[in-house]
């Protein structure tokens, strides 16, 4: 069966928009866009690894280095292997200022997660999915403070490195935004409204 694996943090994990720390709600798997597109693909067999606060290679101090989704990507793509697909839904955690990194970095980052893939043998395309703008708020403000400059141009940065890598390329921020509730997160509208919109993006990848 063809399979897509998502490879992604909160966003993928289902996290809801977070009014503070304490906050631990979770979406549904059928309205988390993963499962919105996995409705949509029914002969798809679609496997969403998603965990809070992934970077894309970079070592988290306070979170744990096991967030570094570059230390983990090798096992969960031999996991799950072969894959049609991979959709890198990364760049969000990168974006805090405790590492005080800009767009070409992060993106960078995320270009080195589609060349290990590449090279592992187990994927047959890779889909760079770059988030929505990021307007911190609430408990976020002082976590995520100053990505909005650092951080302006991420998805054009990222799809510079799309062409770099030959892989596909998708900006989330075309068609949805994030939660005002904590300006990070997304609400349960726009995870239908992204994963509605990939299924012709992925059906058309997959046909290739």
């Amino acid at each position: 069966m063809t399979r897509v694996l998502i490879y992604g943090d909160s966003n993928s994990f289902g996290t809801m928009p977070m009014a503070s720390f304490d906050d631990d709600g979770i979406f549904d798997k059928a309205t988390r866009w993963g499962g919105v597109q996995a409705h949509g693909l029914a002969d798809v067999d679609v496997v969403v690894e998603g965990l809070g606060g992934r970077t894309s290679v970079f070592d988290d101090p306070i979170e744990g280095d096991y967030r570094n989704g570059l230390r983990v990507l090798p096992a969960i793509l031999h996991s799950h292997k072969p894959l049609d697909l991979l959709i890198i839904a990364l760049g969000t955690n990168d974006q805090k200022a405790r590492f005080a990194l800009g767009a070409e970095d992060i993106a960078l980052g995320i270009g080195r997660l589609a060349r290990e893939a590449c090279a592992s043998g187990t994927v047959g395309q890779i889909l760079m999915l770059a988030p929505p703008a990021f307007r911190p708020a609430g408990a976020f403000v002082e976590m995520f403070g100053g990505c909005e400059t650092r951080c302006a141009d991420l998805a054009a940065r990222i799809e510079t490195q799309t062409r770099r890598e030959g892989v596909a390329f998708f900006d989330a921020g075309h068609v949805i935004s994030v939660d005002p509730t904590d300006g990070i997160h997304w609400s349960a509208k726009a995870h239908h409204v992204l994963g509605t919109a990939l299924i012709p993006v992925v059906r058309s990848l997959l046909a290739g």
